[in-house]
């Protein structure tokens, strides 16, 4: 039988990685014939807009685990209730049934958990063979049932090195100041948290951290940074673009939107505390907004992202093959020193549209930094160099011109 995989949500620098493990699982297991690449998501289903990848050879793989965004494309489409909607999940599985497909990968996020299980389920009420399995891929950190998420350690190995970064330069001039650097993180704040390893024994940057599984208090904000200032010098503050007052309103520049699934697109919380402390404090100060370069580093992942990233996409194939369905591969933590880990299966309708924050215990008391068994937490993740390929100083990424208009 054949088998599709598709990308979908955000993108990572480790999301091709899974795709990668998915391809060389595919070609080594007899259970599987051709392996169909799903354009654009589950949408590639719909419309039928495939690349056969069952004839790359490992020449493509190893450089497609270096490439960051999704070699497939993405999209943001969320299929509708299926006890209530089956035109279109008629249409999907009348799809695998003309490409005789037997099993179904989806790589991504929540919203991507969410389509596999809506799929599961349709599939389970028509009784279709089809497995239909997820792969996760986050920066977040926040799918549930997997101690972290494929994607989250390149993001976490990029934050702390770019904040280092940042406090190095705030270093440099004999002035108060304060660097406030935005890191993504609607209502996770892992990403965030990672910052924490930028610390060295001499740089204390950045000296505080604000999640928004605490309510911000804008005053104690204020409070505390002015002490910081006249202690240090040069401050920096690392915040979640989704960190909210007491009363849950997110602190930001512009009123937050939300997307068509219900989560808010937020924007300014850097900006709306760079103006507060100018306006306040009158002293030097910049907000820094990571934005998109947390999530496409390529030349930056984590050794152990990548690697786990790949094993996830192998798994799945093997658990497939081996007939099991509406399922997950995750990810389960044996030790932090030596830090060992083993895949298992998890149901994913006990995933989809669940999210996990960062525990209260892994904040300290006046929720303005993280713990120590945070940082045990997080250390593993972020080891490990890979260097993409270069070609004239530049790193040499895999051809996507079939997502691009010329």
């Amino acid at each position: 039988m054949n088998c599709i995989v598709a990308q979908s949500g955000g993108p990572t620098a480790a999301i091709n990685a899974s795709l990668a493990g998915v391809i060389t699982a595919v070609s080594e297991h007899s259970e599987f014939d051709i392996l169909y690449g799903a354009i654009h998501g589950i949408q590639g289903v719909l419309r039928e807009q495939f690349q056969i990848l069952s004839d790359k050879d490992a020449a493509f793989t190893e450089q497609l685990m270096l490439t960051p965004a999704m070699y497939l494309g993405s999209c943001r489409y969320k299929l509708p209730d299926p006890d209530t909607e089956n035109a279109v999940y008629s249409q999907i599985f009348k799809v695998f049934e003309r490409y005789e497909i037997g099993a179904f990968f989806y790589i991504g996020g929540n919203d991507s958990m969410d389509t596999v299980d809506k799929l599961s389920s349709y599939g389970q009420k028509i009784h279709s063979d089809v497995r239909i399995v997820g792969i996760p891929k986050t920066i977040d950190n926040d799918l549930i049932l997997t101690d972290h998420t494929p994607g989250f350690g390149s993001a976490a190995k990029y934050i702390a090195t770019i904040v280092r970064e940042i406090a190095y330069d705030s270093y440099i001039y004999d002035v108060e100041s304060a660097t406030i650097v935005e890191i993504m993180g609607r209502d996770a704040g892992w990403l965030t948290a990672a910052s924490v390893l930028a610390r060295t024994g001499t740089s204390l940057a950045p000296h505080r951290i604000y999640l928004p599984e605490v309510p911000f208090h804008t005053e104690n904000f204020l409070t505390d940074l002015s002490a910081l200032i006249g202690k240090h010098r040069n401050v920096v503050i690392a915040v979640s673009e989704g960190i909210r007052d007491a009363e849950g309103n997110y602190i930001s520049a512009t009123e937050a939107a939300a997307d068509r699934f219900g989560h808010a697109q937020l924007s300014g919380a850097g900006k709306c505390l760079e103006n507060l402390v100018k306006d306040r404090l009158g002293v030097k100060v910049r907000s820094v907004e990571v934005n998109v370069l947390q999530r496409c580093a390529a030349h930056l992942t984590s050794g152990t992202d990548i690697a786990e990233a790949a094993a996830s996409g192998r798994y799945a194939v093997e658990r497939a093959a081996a007939g099991e369905t509406a399922f997950m591969s995750a990810i389960y933590r044996m030790s932090d020193q030596p830090y060992r880990t083993e895949f298992t299966s998890v149901p994913v309708s006990e995933v989809a549209n669940r999210a996990k924050e960062v525990p209260r215990e892994m904040i300290n008391d006046a929720g303005n930094d993280v713990t120590d068994e945070m940082i045990a937490y997080l250390k593993p993740l972020v080891v490990g160099e890979n260097i993409p390929q270069f070609e004239s100083g530049i790193p040499d990424f895999i051809d996507v011109s079939h997502l691009t208009r010329h």
